[in-house]
């Protein structure tokens, strides 16, 4: 389904899981878009979840914003949930879905029953976090091209999403060959690596720009501080993480107020996609 945009355009919306249940708000990564994994639905339909995702602005169906920052984030799952009539709903994101969770919970006040940010990075001008140590060489490149504005990191990410798409799950491993951990290329066979391929593939479906804007925002300021946020909040951070290294969940679990932060040294980056959103699921049910 779509849903109008404010300021115009729409928001392309999916759903899984029990359509009577709690409203759960799930926040694909970069790239990513609105499908929603088959292990998360079974898990969303036995807890009693109406599990929600969507295109951000740029990807899939969803109209593009130039120029949007993270904080932009809350206006859309905003109007999600104006749209559906949700009172109140909480919020997970994995990945780059995880700054756009903290949004929600630090600009939607206490409509935002609970947040999690599972692999999320952290602002990139925080003052006491070497933001690119541990990461694997792809995303040093592309984040630097981001800091260098669109123009550069354009050509880049066309590249990438071509092979990205076209390669299927072993082209998409290659292309990510310095970001794999040992444990995550183990939790990219199989059921996981289709997933993320599709979801990646039909986000990238009119271009790249989702992928553009989502990088800009992430390394300009966020729109709100982290310091901010008066709701529950969930961290999940993976040692073994060349995506986003440890250190970024970290640095959330001490700056985010009350955050519950769990680093775990079993898991990487993807491994959290296969092991740890049932968790997540049941954390925040328990603050409805």
């Amino acid at each position: 389904m779509n849903v109008e945009r404010p300021g115009g355009g729409v928001l392309a919306v999916s759903e899984a899981g029990d359509p009577g249940g709690r409203p759960v708000i799930s926040i694909s990564g970069s790239p990513g878009g609105a499908l929603l994994y088959d292990l998360h639905d079974r898990d969303a339909q036995a807890k009693g979840i109406r599990l929600l995702g969507y295109d951000r602005p740029g990807y899939g169906a969803s109209t593009r914003r130039p120029g949007r920052t993270v904080a932009d984030a809350a206006v859309d799952v905003g109007a999600i949930a104006d749209a559906l009539e949700l009172e109140r709903f909480a919020v997970w994101g994995i990945s780059g879905g995880g700054p756009h969770a903290l949004a929600c919970a630090a600009l939607l006040g206490d409509r935002v029953v609970a947040a999690a940010s599972l692999a999320g990075v952290a602002p990139f001008d925080a003052e006491d976090l070497q933001w690119f140590a541990g990461m694997g060489d792809e995303n040093v490149q592309e984040f630097t091209l981001a800091t260098h504005g669109p123009d550069e990191l354009e050509p880049m990410l066309r590249g990438a999403a071509e092979h990205i798409v076209a390669g299927g799950p072993q082209g998409m491993a290659a292309e990510l060959r310095t970001l794999l951990s040992a444990i995550d290329s183990a939790a990219f066979g199989g059921a996981l690596g289709e997933f993320i391929h599709a979801n990646m593939s039909a986000a990238l479906a009119p271009g790249v720009e989702g992928w553009l804007d989502d990088d800009v925002a992430f390394v300009s300021p966020w729109g709100f501080d982290v310091a901010g946020i008066e709701v529950p909040v969930l961290i999940w951070q993976g040692v073994d993480d060349r995506f986003v290294p440890s250190a970024h969940g970290e640095w959330l679990g001490r700056h985010v107020p009350g955050a519950e932060t769990h680093v775990s040294e079993h898991d990487g980056h993807l491994t959290l996609y296969e092991r740890r959103v049932p968790e997540v699921h049941d954390w925040l049910l328990q603050r409805f």
